[in-house]
């Protein structure tokens, strides 16, 4: 993290003279690039970005740069290193529209900022496409008969495949290659975002600005649109989804050079937000089922209400008899309560206690509750902070602590574990109305690893669970915030 940081420094210095007051580390969520905020003179921000991944940041420098010549709201890249694993790029802050979404609701502000999304979208999508070199692309250069299949294989192995539901292999084959040869032929094919969605369009003094579309390709123009009002987390209405869609479609027709069909538009559309909607289940199944990452897997009974709202609602021009009988089994709701977490309510008994201690200092915590039990784990062998110097007067609390604990050690890794093994006792304790339930973690001092576990573990069952918790870091000291 030092390195990177130095490194980050370097290049700023080589961009602009003035001073950085500080050097923020932005969380990751799902890629492997590394973001940091940098606070230079009168609190003016810029982004920096790192990853080894050249081929992708050539691609995001590209587009970026190509866009904002079309007139795209997208970031300025201001500079970058000379192996191209470091850029510095203009700062749309932390807003996304799905924050705004959340916390304004339904409303018709809201409403506005979808349709100035939409109309932006297709200016990039249309005029954004001339004289763009496709071969920039990371992967596919377009998104045709081979790349649809590919999603629909991806859903299959990393999500159908997972319910182990029996199924005739060859027809459902054979309904993949006709769902993807039917899509393949789009009649409105320009450059596709791949994953436009309202993380992805930051909102800053009431605009709207893209980022994160460095996987992007040639396509159909329906597969944005679909990503966006179909997103799961979004939940918006049948009104909204048909109101916005032909709102996007007007801009459209403006700005291509023959007239467009409607009716066909439509048609395929609806197609293609069933490969989005698959597409979308497939990586939740590969993040939250394989990689155990818990935002992905409370994101899937969304995803399948979702679905389960399309497939009830809407056509797409073509049958498949074998994977529609298979797509109806999927959103049964016996298989969506399976994704489902129980919830705690006022009822529920159930209070979590969370602990840090310190071998050393502390010892084991001792369990005063009636039905005794529950857990201890020992962090001691993670990485310990509090080797480092700056480190040392530092606990699990501070960000520079953790950003080391995320980045630098095994402790997701060690915390993903934990979380799958209390999971299964604080579900049934919630159904069997225990009260208490007591999970400590110890490190040597009891300030670093410990206390980040145990902070994390509290976030954990407050998210997932929303059951009653009470944390206490036993030696606290002088460090405690």
């Amino acid at each position: 993290m030092e390195n990177i940081i130095s490194a980050v420094k370097s290049l700023w210095l080589q961009f602009n003279s003035s001073t950085i007051s500080r050097i923020e580390n932005i969380p990751q969520s799902g890629s492997d690039r590394s973001y940091f905020r940098i606070y230079a003179e009168s609190d003016k921000t810029y982004i920096a970005t790192c990853s080894n991944n050249t081929k992708e940041n050539e691609t995001f420098i590209y587009f970026s740069t190509h866009f904002k010549n079309a007139g795209a709201p997208v970031p300025e890249i201001l500079i970058i290193n000379e192996d191209q694993t470091i850029y510095i790029q203009e700062d749309f802050g932390d807003l996304n529209l799905l924050n705004v979404l959340e916390e304004k609701g339904y409303t018709p502000e809201v409403f506005e900022l979808f349709k100035k999304s939409l109309k932006a979208l297709s200016n990039l999508q249309i005029n954004g496409d001339k004289n763009l070199d496709y071969n920039k692309c990371i992967t596919s250069k377009v998104f045709g008969q081979q790349a649809i299949f590919s999603d629909l294989l991806y859903f299959k192995y990393y999500f159908f495949d997972t319910l182990k539901i029996p199924y005739d292999k060859e027809k459902l084959i054979s309904d993949f290659e006709a769902i993807s040869n039917y899509l393949a032929h789009a009649d409105y094919s320009h450059f596709m975002f791949r994953d436009f969605q309202s993380r992805n369009i930051m909102v800053k003094d009431n605009e709207v600005y893209f980022i994160d579309y460095q996987g992007g390709m040639k396509g159909a123009l329906q597969y944005d649109v679909a990503s966006l009002l179909w997103q799961a987390k979004a939940n918006l209405s049948d009104e909204w989804k048909d109101s916005l869609l032909q709102y996007y479609i007007d801009f459209v027709d403006e700005q291509l050079e023959t007239s467009l069909d409607r009716a066909s538009f439509v048609n395929q559309y609806n197609g293609y937000v069933l490969i989005r909607l698959l597409q979308v289940l497939g990586a939740y199944g590969f993040r939250g089922l394989f990689e155990r990452k818990a935002h992905f897997l409370t994101s899937i009974p969304f995803a399948l209400q979702n679905l389960k709202h399309f497939l009830t609602h809407k056509k797409i021009g073509i049958r498949f008899p074998e994977f529609e009988q298979l797509l109806n089994k999927v959103v049964d709701d016996k298989i969506i309560q399976q994704f489902e977490n129980i919830k705690a309510n006022k009822e529920t008994a159930l209070t979590v206690k969370v602990q840090s201690f310190s071998y050393l200092k502390n010892g084991y915590p001792k369990d005063e509750t009636k039905n005794g039990g529950g857990y201890v784990f020992d962090c001691r062998g993670i990485l310990n902070p509090g080797r480092i110097d700056e480190y040392k007067k530092q606990s699990g609390q501070d960000k520079p602590v953790k950003d080391y604990l995320e980045q630098q050690t095994l402790m997701p890794k060690f915390l993903n574990s934990i979380y799958d093994i209390i999971d299964i006792t604080v579900e049934d304790y919630i159904k069997r109305g225990f009260e208490s339930l007591e999970i400590n973690f110890g490190c040597t001092g009891g300030q670093h690893r410990s206390v980040y576990a145990a902070e994390a573990v509290v976030r954990h069952l407050k998210n997932k669970f929303g059951v009653k918790t009470i944390l206490n870091h036993l030696n606290n000291e002088n460090w405690l915030k």
